[in-house]
């Protein structure tokens, strides 16, 4: 791993030596691509770019010359062939539950009711996450939200309870829900496919 780093998105790099020809393209080290993200969250959108940008140390030390073999691990997989595809696997929950989540940690003394769409660009969307007080007298005193300050309300959004994790757990009422009867996709799985002989039947 070496020392070259560019900011989260697509490497795009910029000038930095007016001597050169127009257009041309400076060297990875000086790529400093800003995508939308935070200052203070700067340090975790970085990743690596591959060789480094000045190869003469390297080449010195014969690095170029060498084929480099990482450790790659495939994950585990058991069963037969047909299920040890790790590569093409897709994020189970949409952007909205990810936004509540970010929001919840954030806020950790809050407790997250629900969210809605804002607005989208080309490369990121947008959601406001509607956040309860639960030590607020007016939330406390009502009979239609007090059930919100409740301890076991902490934290719903991590565990799926809010509209956006719900949809994503496939939970629902109706007959196009029958997959997840009995609370989760594998519960259902499991009672319908385990067999169970009472003493008294």
């Amino acid at each position: 791993m070496h020392g070259v780093f560019c900011l989260q998105g697509r490497p795009r790099w910029v000038r930095t030596s007016t001597s050169r020809s127009y257009g041309g393209r400076s060297s990875p080290t000086s790529c400093a691509f800003f995508s939308g993200c935070a200052a203070g969250s700067i340090a975790s959108s970085l990743r690596s770019t591959g060789p480094p940008a000045q190869p003469g140390p390297i080449k010195r030390a014969d690095w170029a010359t060498r084929p480099s073999k990482v450790m790659s691990y495939k994950g585990a997989t058991y069963g037969k062939p047909v299920h040890h595809g790790v590569n093409q696997l897709k994020f189970a929950r949409s952007l909205q539950s990810v936004a509540e989540e970010r929001a919840g940690r954030h806020c950790g003394a809050l407790r997250v009711l629900n969210s809605y769409w804002v607005g989208e660009d080309s490369t990121y969307k947008f959601f406001e996450v509607i956040l309860i007080d639960p030590f607020h007298k007016a939330i406390r005193r009502n009979p239609d939200t007090q059930w919100i300050t409740k301890p076991v309300h902490k934290h719903r959004e991590m565990r799926g309870l809010t509209s956006a994790g719900r949809k994503s757990r496939g939970l629902g009422k109706g007959h196009k829900f029958h997959h997840t009867i009995g609370g989760s996709r594998r519960a259902a799985w499991r009672r319908r496919n385990t067999l169970q002989l009472h003493r008294y039947r």
